[in-house]
C-alpha cells in the first residue's frame, strides 16, 4: 500500500530531536500547536510567513515523512488551510527534488517546494518578523475594546493615530499581538510597518 511508503514516529522523532539542536530567530510562532523547530534559517522564514498567512489555520513542522528510493525524507512543514485542504511544504535554493513531491502525489497528498526567493522578496517576511517579536505580548482586554471601538467608527486608522489609544501596552506590541491574532489587518506587503500603515478590522475568522 501507498500509506506505507510515510516514515514511522522513530524516523519523525530523530529528524525533530536533530532539528530542535537549532536557535533561529524569531524564536515564537503562533499557529504552530507544539514548539516549533527548523531545520535551516530558510524553514524559519518560511515559518514566519505560515504565521501572517491568513489562509492558514495551523502548521506543524518534521510531523510527516516518505521512504523514497534510497533515502527518509521528512517534510519540513505540514499545513492545514481554512478552507479545509492539507498541503506539504518543503523550502529550497532553487529546485526541490522531484521524487519527494511526485511520490507525495501518489499518496494523494499536495506537496511543493518554496523557493528562497518566493521567501524572501518584497517586505513580507521583514513585517512578519516584526510582529513575531511580539508573540508572547498578550494585547490586554482594555486595550483591544479600545482599538476595535475606533476602528468600528473610523472603518480603517493609521498606526500613528493609536499612539494616544493604548494605556496598558505599548502600542506596537499590542498592534502586533492583534495582528498576528487575527483581530486587526495590516498591509506587510506595500513597505515596511510605519507610522502611516493602516489597521482595519480583520475579514477572516481566527
Amino acid at each position: 500500500m501507498l500509506e506505507t511508503r510515510a516514515a514511522n514516529h522513530v524516523i519523525l522523532d530523530a529528524a525533530y530531536r536533530d532539528a530542535s539542536k537549532n536557535t533561529f530567530y524569531p524564536l515564537h510562532s503562533v499557529r504552530s500547536p507544539g514548539p516549533p523547530v527548523f531545520r535551516s534559517q530558510l524553514a524559519r522564514d518560511l515559518g514566519c510567513l505560515l504565521d501572517v498567512d491568513e489562509t492558514v489555520t495551523a502548521w506543524s513542522c518534521l510531523a510527516f515523512g516518505v521512504h523514497l528510493e534510497d533515502r527518509v525524507h521528512v517534510v519540513e512543514f505540514m499545513v492545514d488551510h481554512v478552507d479545509g485542504t492539507r498541503e506539504f511544504l518543503d523550502t529550497a535554493e532553487f529546485f526541490g527534488d522531484p521524487e519527494v513531491t511526485e511520490t507525495l502525489a501518489c499518496m494523494k497528498r499536495r506537496h511543493r517546494f518554496v523557493t528562497v526567493a518566493e521567501i524572501r522578496s518584497g517586505h513580507r517576511l521583514e513585517n512578519a518578523k516584526d510582529l513575531l517579536r511580539y508573540a508572547r505580548h498578550r494585547t490586554p482586554l482594555n486595550d483591544r475594546v479600545r482599538l476595535m471601538a475606533v476602528l468600528d467608527e473610523a472603518g480603517a486608522i493609521t498606526v500613528a493615530d493609536t499612539f494616544g489609544l493604548f494605556r496598558e501596552k505599548a502600542p506596537l506590541a499590542a498592534i502586533s499581538w492583534m495582528a498576528l491574532h487575527r483581530f486587526i489587518m495590516i498591509d506587510l506587503d506595500d513597505e515596511l510597518i510605519g507610522p502611516n500603515t493602516l489597521i482595519r478590522r480583520t475579514e477572516v475568522t481566527r
